[in-house]
């Protein structure tokens, strides 16, 4: 029979496109050892990935020698859920803002998820036998009678499906009024601090009822305010010592053994600004978005609007290494304004040995610069380098000159595919990008060319 001309057409191309706000992924992060992937999203959810190793066999059938294997959903969890703030008549979204991984102690595994009011700790832990025998109970787990219980016996622990449990240890709440921003775990192993738009807390991960106050920048009349906290992040190796930074594009390094209230900092880390080059946006473009110290913790790395940059603790007149994100967007800033892209919070990450940048644009690219030599290179996650073993296509933005085969214009960037949040494995060329709805992990399997997995 012919289809009928009335009947409706399914446009599948839109249903495969067509993102709900919720499922849209807000942060992304690698656990210590890089077996576990844990990615939040604008819905509260949480969904932690587990790396799988794959067998001798199968890598030497893809002539691979590398004992690395695929990442598959491990665990999914509701962490936060809406809230409604009665004294101030304003909603808290669900919306998991920063997700960060506590040192592994014992068998299981501990996080932290905050959205911008409440931190939890969550427990993520394996069961794989259940306790058969009981001497009260049934095996349907009802109390017996004690009077037809004649003789006591030893209960056993029979294998059973495995299980993987996530429960909530602790809950920190009432430490903030401003939206929390960062969340980061010292090195003590002990300790964590929590960052808003104006304070940073000092909380310990057994004591939920109250915080130490380490960073108070209100100022008595909220008409003097001039800047906010943006990130901030404690040194991974001396647990003193912890960085924030500000929309104003300034770092401050504070030593908690110089003061309780470390509002004087130890060092203040700003870039001269050129008066020639000033601008109506030049306030809006120099705010950091992010900040992370070098797993040497020698460095730091910082992004703002248009540039990403690396800072030498010991030298604090401006950057030693700047590089220039997607500079062509200078002359759109003011359509840029008027479509609040300017205002992204764009992420910045190291690679293990801190040799190499990577950090996010628009239109599905990322960029990796190397340090030694200063070049970049731009790559493109979409669902064709998706699939298995695909190679990652360097990709071009045309700004003049010689336009070669391929090459995107700038007015042909889509601006509403953003990469915002991206995470790289501590110890592997392998990383994790988050495009929307869309969580992409690349590695670099033997050679250079970095390969999609």
């Amino acid at each position: 029979m012919g289809e009928d001309a009335e009947s409706p057409k399914i446009n599948h191309t839109f249903l495969r496109d067509y993102v709900t706000e919720a499922d849209v992924i807000s942060t992304v992060e690698f656990n210590q050892t890089g077996d576990l992937l844990a990615t939040g999203d604008k819905g509260g959810r949480v969904v932690i990935f587990q790396r799988e190793t794959e067998s001798k066999g199968e890598l030497e059938d893809v002539g691979e020698t590398l004992d690395s294997g695929e990442y598959n959903v491990y665990s999914t969890f509701q962490s936060h859920e809406p809230d409604f703030d009665y004294l101030k008549s304003l909603e808290i979204e669900e919306k998991i803002n920063k997700i960060r991984w506590l040192s592994q102690q014992n068998a299981a595994h501990f996080l932290l998820s905050t959205n911008d009011k409440t931190i939890k700790l969550w427990k993520v832990s394996e069961r794989d036998k259940r306790p058969e025998g009981y001497n009260l109970k049934d095996e349907e787990g009802r109390l017996k009678d004690i009077s037809t219980i004649t003789s006591l016996q030893v209960p056993v622990l029979r294998p059973t499906d495995l299980m993987v449990e996530v429960r909530p240890r602790r809950v920190f709440s009432n430490g903030h009024t401003y939206h929390v921003n960062s969340i980061s775990v010292n090195s003590d192993g002990e300790t964590y601090l929590s960052a808003d738009d104006l304070r940073i807390n000092l909380w310990h991960l057994g004591i939920t009822d109250r915080s130490f106050n380490i960073v108070d920048i209100k100022p008595a009349n909220m008409e003097d305010l001039t800047e906010v906290i943006t990130s901030a992040e404690f040194h991974p190796h001396h647990c003193h010592l912890f960085v924030y930074s500000s929309s104003k594009g300034t770092l401050r390094l504070c030593d908690m053994r110089a003061s309780a209230l470390c509002d004087r900092h130890t060092k203040l880390f700003e870039e001269p600004e050129d008066p020639g080059s000033r601008s109506f946006f030049s306030e809006i473009i120099s705010s950091v978005s992010d900040v992370k110290f070098s797993h040497s913790g020698r460095y730091l790395l910082t992004r703002d609007y248009l540039t990403a940059k690396v800072w030498d603790l010991h030298m604090d007149k401006g950057p030693v290494e700047t590089f220039q994100v997607h500079e062509y967007l200078r002359s759109k800033l003011c359509s840029l304004y008027e479509t609040d892209c300017i205002f992204d919070k764009f992420e910045c990450v190291w690679n293990s040995s801190d040799s190499v940048i990577m950090t996010g644009t628009y239109n599905s690219f990322f960029r990796m610069f190397d340090r030694e030599t200063g070049r970049g290179v731009t790559l493109e996650a979409w669902r064709e380098s998706s699939k298995p073993r695909a190679v990652l296509r360097t990709r071009r933005v045309y700004t003049g000159g010689k336009r070669r085969r391929g090459d995107v214009g700038v007015d042909s960037l889509d601006f509403t595919k953003k990469i915002l949040h991206m995470a790289w494995h501590p110890a592997e060329n392998i990383i994790a990008i988050a495009a929307t709805n869309n969580l992409y992990i690349f590695q670099d399997r033997v050679n250079p060319d970095t390969q999609g997995q």
